[in-house]
């Protein structure tokens, strides 16, 4: 059973900056594409960050230049880091992975999500 369990949400003022981390266990991590996507009130779920197996990223075009996704893969562990947060940032945070199956198939898990909420 994959199981991903995120931290590091919580309050920060705009301007500040968090760092979420995702760790994944019943998987091999280094295989699997992970991506932190957020959803906030009244709003459909987006990517915020991928990272695929090889390092190469994509980022969300709100957050490009601001966030940095990053991978360890020794301690099956994927990181967000977040900079000049804005209140439009507010959102739960979901980490995701994307294992790859036999056949080309993708099995898809989710986080249980953490909240950051930027507010002065």
């Amino acid at each position: 059973q994959v199981q991903l369990v995120e931290s590091g949400g919580g309050l920060v003022q705009p301007g500040g900056s968090l760092r979420l981390s995702c760790v994944a266990s019943g998987s091999i991590f280094s295989f699997n594409t992970m991506g932190w996507y957020r959803q906030a009130p009244g709003k459909q779920r987006e990517l915020v960050a991928s990272i695929a197996p090889g390092g190469r990223t994509n980022y969300g075009d709100s957050v490009k230049g601001r966030f940095t996704i990053s991978r360890d893969n020794a301690k099956d562990t994927v990181y967000l880091r977040m900079n000049s947060l804005k209140p439009e940032d507010t959102a739960v945070y979901y980490c995701n992975a994307k294992i790859p199956l036999m056949a080309s198939s993708i099995a898809e898990f989710w986080g249980q999500g953490t909240q950051v909420t930027v507010s002065s």
